[in-house]
This record gives structure tokens, C-alpha cells and sequence, in this order.
């Protein structure tokens, strides 16, 4: 199976594989909604976030395309026939190896 990285950054796996950036980075478009009725925290706005449409790239056989989190849960509502092409990093799992000030080194592995 092939992957592809369509985020900026290269992903680090625990076992040491690496998936640099392609050079392509697939984003999601988002609206911000001011929330009207923000009377329990007055003090910040709050927003409603909306994705727009998603121009997918070509996609192929055989082949995983790693985007972040957000982008893989608005393909999932936007498009979903195709979300099994999409992996994220785990970011969230116990198991990521973490540096001395709390950044991310590298994830066990992706969800979908």
C-alpha cells in the first residue's frame, strides 16, 4: 500500500517509519459563525465552525493519504464514500512519544 502525506509535516511513527510531506497539503475550508447568544462567557466570542466543500485530489488505488484531524472529520461529513482513503495520526493515543516540552516526536500509528 502507498501513502501519502497531505500535511505540512512529516509524521513520525514509533517504530521509526516516516512519511514526509508531500508537498501537496489537503485543507478544509471552514466558516466562522458568531454564536448570537454568548451570555455565559461574555468575556470571548464564541464561534459555530461550518466546513465548506472539499476539492479532493485524485484519488488511487492502493493508496492512504494521511491529513490532519480536522480534514479527516470534515471528509467524513462533507464526502463520505471516501473516507476510507483518509488516515489522521493518533495524536490522542497513550502511546505517542512526546519531547521535554510536551511536543509530539511520533504516534503508534493513525485512525480513519
Amino acid at each position: 500500500m502507498r501513502v501519502i502525506n497531505l500535511t505540512p509535516h512529516a509524521i513520525k511513527l514509533n517504530d521509526g517509519t516516516e512519511f514526509p510531506p508531500s508537498g501537496q497539503i489537503l485543507r478544509i475550508p471552514v466558516r466562522y459563525e458568531l454564536v448570537a447568544d454568548h451570555d455565559l462567557y461574555p468575556q470571548f466570542n464564541i464561534y459555530n465552525v461550518e466546513y465548506e466543500d472539499i476539492e479532493l485530489p485524485e484519488l488511487n488505488e492502493n493508496t492512504m493519504y494521511i491529513v490532519s484531524s480536522m480534514v479527516l472529520e470534515a471528509i467524513k461529513e462533507k464526502v463520505p464514500n471516501y473516507w476510507e482513503y483518509f488516515m489522521s495520526p493518533a495524536t490522542g493515543h497513550p502511546e505517542c512519544i512526546r519531547d521535554e516540552k510536551g511536543q509530539i516526536v511520533s504516534v503508534p500509528g493513525f485512525y480513519h
